[in-house]
């Protein structure tokens, strides 16, 4: 049994992801169920030269000394993968998530119209948030594509690793590889301003000097289109100025009301037919009301502030499910079951300990 063979049986099962694990049957994911593809239970030599076959003799060798990595692998005319290896207990062990080759539109994914207006903004910082698994990059996907065909321009993706394979349009797209092509985000980002970029795409933002760059990228006439691991908008929010000491985060507040121009939180819901999954939102588009609260560092009644926006095409999390529930999509109790609390922990923001000014003197 081959990898390849076990990732077009994933393809044709329309499952999200593929695990393989020594003593195990291959087992894939199908809308958040997790159920065994077959009878038949790997060894340790076939995850290893899975794993050689996915990361080459030089990634086998770092993975022995680095313990995990992620990266891609493609079937041509199937599929892509985002994939990552690990080692544990003395063995190796493989996730891969299913991603599939043809860019979707964002009818096909389930957003309204007004996300799509979002890719048509000039300049700014756009952010797509939400747990792991939430269809972030794939919405990104879409609103690249949007810019590609619509656009004259030069798109710079920054990717870990790269998912959909774009092919310039109107516009020209380089898309950089974290890994293979630059050693992390912050350095590729830092690089992707000296090569006359219209819009930047960032994977995602993880540390102070990502998020520092791309806001000063945004601020200088660049669109620059991000990923966050937040919940919803005024945690997202806070958690990007919250990142920077204490003496920054008036600055970061000002900096960030002028250039942000919307947050679009997701989440990924079982389909009431037990076959497919669907996407709520909440979108916060930056008025001048919601720019004011930033500045003022008010994120509690950013939640309010968007319930009242609806003029402005904002779009609460509790109106996303409540129209789907509408549509008998999702189960009519969801939005009882469903709560703030029920989110898994987002992946918190990396924090670099910054001396205060009176030690640095």
């Amino acid at each position: 049994m081959t990898l390849d063979y076990l990732l077009e049986q994933a393809v044709a099962r329309q499952a999200s992801d593929l695990h393989l694990a020594p003593n195990n049957p291959a087992m894939i994911r199908v809308n958040t169920r997790l159920m065994a593809l077959d009878d038949t239970v790997l060894s340790a030599t076939d995850t290893e030269n899975m794993a050689l076959r996915i990361l080459g003799n030089e990634g086998f060798i770092q993975l022995q000394e680095v313990g995990e990595i992620d990266t891609s692998y493609r079937l041509p005319g199937l599929a892509n993968f985002r994939v990552n290896v690990y080692r544990y207990q003395g063995v190796i062990g493989i996730a891969a998530r299913v991603i599939k080759t043809i860019i979707p539109d964002l009818e096909e994914l389930g957003l309204p119209t007004v996300v799509g207006s979002l890719a048509r903004y000039p300049s700014g910082l756009i952010l797509v948030t939400g747990p792991t698994g939430s269809g972030k990059s794939t919405t990104l996907a879409a609103m690249i594509d949007i810019i590609n065909r619509e656009r004259s321009c030069h798109i710079v993706t920054l990717e870990d690793p790269i998912e959909y394979i774009h092919q310039s349009k109107s516009s020209l797209i380089t898309q950089r590889e974290i890994g293979p092509d630059s050693k992390d985000f912050t350095r590729a980002l830092r690089a992707s301003l000296r090569q006359d970029p219209d819009v930047i795409m960032i994977g995602e933002m993880r540390d102070l000097e990502t998020i520092s760059i791309a806001i000063t990228a945004a601020e200088t006439g660049h669109l620059v289109l991000a990923t966050l691991h937040t919940i919803n908008s005024a945690q997202t929010v806070e958690r990007m100025i919250d990142v920077f000491p204490s003496y920054q985060q008036a600055q970061i507040r000002l900096q960030l009301a002028n250039c942000l121009r919307a947050v679009l939180s997701q989440r990924l819901l079982p389909g009431i037919d037990g076959e497919s999954m669907m996407v709520a939102i909440e979108l916060m588009i930056c008025t001048a009301g919601i720019r004011s609260l930033i500045r003022d560092g008010k994120y509690h009644q950013i939640p309010n502030a968007i319930y009242t926006g609806s003029k402005f095409g904002m779009i609460t999390m509790e109106n996303s499910l409540q129209g789907l529930i509408d549509r008998q999509l999702v189960q009519s109790d969801f939005l009882d079951r469903e709560s703030p609390a029920d989110i898994p922990n987002p992946e918190p923001l990396a924090r670099v300990v910054v001396p205060s000014r009176k030690a640095r003197k």
